[in-house]
């Protein structure tokens, strides 16, 4: 514990946007910098598709969980990359289905580190621990995980909105099925991330998010359907999100800052890029 808050005190980047910041401002977030606002500006003109994504994968969330709790019977969740809390986090929905689920928020935001702990202060069946969803086997290994994760059951893991951050370089069939491999029957992966139907402009995306110093690799729905070979998708499979289970009457989100009001909306005629993605389960034997 000690060595996470003196990396938290160190390693605060308040001169680069950061994704969990930008994504927690299109939430409408309040706990981000002018960096993380100005980049997101600079993103929305030639990205509109951007503000509704980052929505849908939130509203995405709670649908996930929902099932996960409710009709997969899960009852233990680490969600990598989590980004900051808002409303509906994940142990909310989780415990809102199911009062004895047990939840460990994983991020490398040292911010998030630090709201997350506030959050969670007096909740004993739910923690925040900083690392790098890159190093799946030092998550493995953190007390945290051994004290709340018992991979003799099943368990889910999350990583929503984050396969865009793990670029091929990163081995990210490796991150994704790590703790999946090793997890009991029953145990599910859900994922989401941007997609591009178009390459020429998923790289356009790329080269811009990464030039603002975000790691960032936009993919098509058939780069990311490779990703997921070997896993079992729930119906109606990996999809545009806001075509996985969609309910009218879940939870509304928070309203978005004036200066982001104009783009809501973009996807409904938009469509070319788009967030992707599902709820997989292990294959059983």
């Amino acid at each position: 514990m000690e060595s996470e808050n003196q990396a938290e005190a160190m390693s605060i980047p308040y001169d680069v946007p950061t994704s969990a910041r930008g994504y927690g401002w299109m939430l409408g977030g309040k706990d981000n910098y002018e960096v993380d606002r100005q980049f997101m500006l600079s993103t929305v003109p030639s990205f509109p598709e951007v503000v509704d994504i980052c929505r849908q994968n939130r509203e995405f969330l709670f649908r996930a969980v929902r099932y996960l709790t409710r009709e997969a019977g899960i009852r233990q969740f680490i969600d990598m990359g989590c980004g900051l809390p808002t409303d509906n986090n994940v142990h909310q929905v989780a415990q809102r289905f199911a009062p004895d689920a047990r939840v460990v928020y994983v991020d490398v935001d040292p911010i998030v580190l630090a709201h997350g702990r506030a959050l969670l202060a007096d909740d004993s069946s739910t923690t925040v621990i900083m690392g790098d969803m890159r190093d799946q086997e030092a998550i493995l290994d953190h007390p945290d995980v051994a004290r709340l994760i018992d991979f003799d059951e099943p368990v889910a893991v999350l990583f929503l909105s984050v396969g865009h951050h793990l670029t091929d370089a990163d081995e990210p069939s490796r991150i994704l099925r790590t703790i999946i491999d090793r997890a009991a029957p029953g145990s599910h992966v859900s994922f989401s991330q941007v997609v591009a139907d178009d390459p020429e402009r998923g790289a356009a995306m790329t080269e811009h998010i990464t030039g603002g110093g975000v790691p960032w690799q936009t993919r098509t729905p058939a780069e990311v359907d490779v990703l997921l070979e070997g896993l079992e998708p729930v119906e109606p499979g990996v999809v545009n999100l806001v075509d996985w289970r969609p309910d009218p009457d879940q939870p509304p989100l928070a309203p978005v800052d004036p200066d982001l009001e104009p783009y809501l909306g973009v996807t409904a005629s938009s469509k070319g890029i788009y967030e992707y993605g599902g709820v997989l389960r292990k294959p059983r034997g």
